[in-house]
């Protein structure tokens, strides 16, 4: 086992802050992780969403922007199975909704995402170019891939929401545990969605890692201060990842509409769907969220192929200007967000995080 395993990450990396910036995917760019890192915490960026080219690209459009350590985020999601029929009664649902903004559902849905466990050219890309640091959501990706990864160096981290989830990941020897709370903002990274879910918040459950595991964990759930940050390390975590708090720095990816939606009422109500994307994940209040109420018995397809339908309605709506049917990831905590370039994000964090331990 790699002698990273028995440290601090935040010694590991030479870390300024004990902070890790979510790798939110389609919300963290190149351009914010190497900010991140350059002042002092670790980057992320999230390649879930594209390929190996797409990922290849922004990986080293960090690595122009910073020499320090960084994390690249994958989603190790489990095979969708398509069912056309299924499919079918879900662009029906959705159709009058398309016919509101003027246009038609897709004919057919796809698989838009491939799950890093079924990825060599996504496995060959990281092995060519070492990102310090991978880690992984919604699972696991097989012993060989891991034992490849590792024999590079690769510094590895998943996130669990449970107790047997950090079991899993610790007996397949990964370096660090994301104790991803159900506050958190995004995809909750459940290995199996359709499983129970004993919903623990972020810190019952960095707690309870804390005492059953022997790896370092990072808290991560509705924290978007340095007080929180406090909070977080005062369980035992060595690290807190924050999301959300990102959103709103002008570095980040995300549209005006979203950054106007953090701020109005939705963000006092997030809550967690399935309906966006096929899979659960927390997201501000807006007109898609709300359709939970009219869905009936109505099961939407797998993941990713039920966020091609999510996809298309969002891009019809947009283009008649309506953008209260995007993805707009957001954490409890939303409300505490504050606009502001992501260095001085960072820097007010550790002044904020060095009060509360003064």
């Amino acid at each position: 086992m790699q002698i990273a395993v028995l440290m601090s990450l935040v010694d590991h990396f030479e870390l300024a802050v004990p902070l890790v910036q979510a790798p939110m995917a389609g919300v963290s760019t190149p351009l914010l992780a190497g900010l991140a890192c350059e002042a002092g915490a670790l980057g992320s960026i999230g390649v879930g969403a594209t390929d190996a080219a797409g990922a290849r690209a922004m990986i080293e459009e960090v690595r122009a922007r910073t020499r320090r350590a960084f994390n690249v985020n994958l989603f190790v999601h489990g095979s969708p199975a398509p069912d056309p029929e299924r499919e079918a009664t879900w662009l029906e649902w959705l159709a009058p909704l398309f016919a509101e903004f003027g246009d038609e559902p897709p004919a057919t849905l796809r698989t838009i995402y491939r799950s890093f466990a079924e990825d060599p050219d996504m496995l060959a890309m990281l092995l060519e170019l070492v990102p310090p640091v991978v880690s992984f959501h919604f699972g696991l990706p097989s012993a060989d891939i891991l034992s490849a990864l590792r024999e590079r160096g690769i510094y590895l981290m998943a996130t669990a929401t449970s107790l047997e989830e950090a079991r899993a990941i610790e007996a397949a020897g990964i370096d660090a545990i994301v104790a991803q709370g159900i506050e958190a903002g995004g995809h909750r990274g459940m290995f199996d969605p359709t499983g129970p879910d004993d919903a623990l918040g972020t810190f019952p459950l960095t707690r309870l890692l804390v005492r059953s595991s022997g790896l370092p964990i990072i808290a991560a759930g509705g924290i978007m201060d340095g007080a929180g940050i406090a909070a977080a390390l005062d369980l035992g975590a060595v690290a807190a990842q924050l999301g959300t708090a990102f959103v709103a720095c002008p570095e980040s990816a995300a549209d005006e509409a979203y950054r106007a939606a953090l701020k109005g009422p939705g963000g006092h109500h997030t809550t967690l769907t399935s309906l966006i994307s096929g899979r659960p994940a927390r997201a501000l209040a807006n007109r898609f969220t709300a359709l939970s109420d009219q869905r009936g018995e109505r099961r939407q397809p797998d993941y990713p192929i039920a966020y091609d339908a999510g996809k298309a309605l969002n891009a019809a709506a947009k283009a008649r200007g309506e953008h209260g049917f995007g993805a707009q990831w957001a954490g409890q905590g939303a409300p505490l967000s504050r606009a502001m370039p992501v260095v001085e994000l960072v820097q007010t964090l550790r002044e904020e995080l060095e009060r509360c331990r003064a």
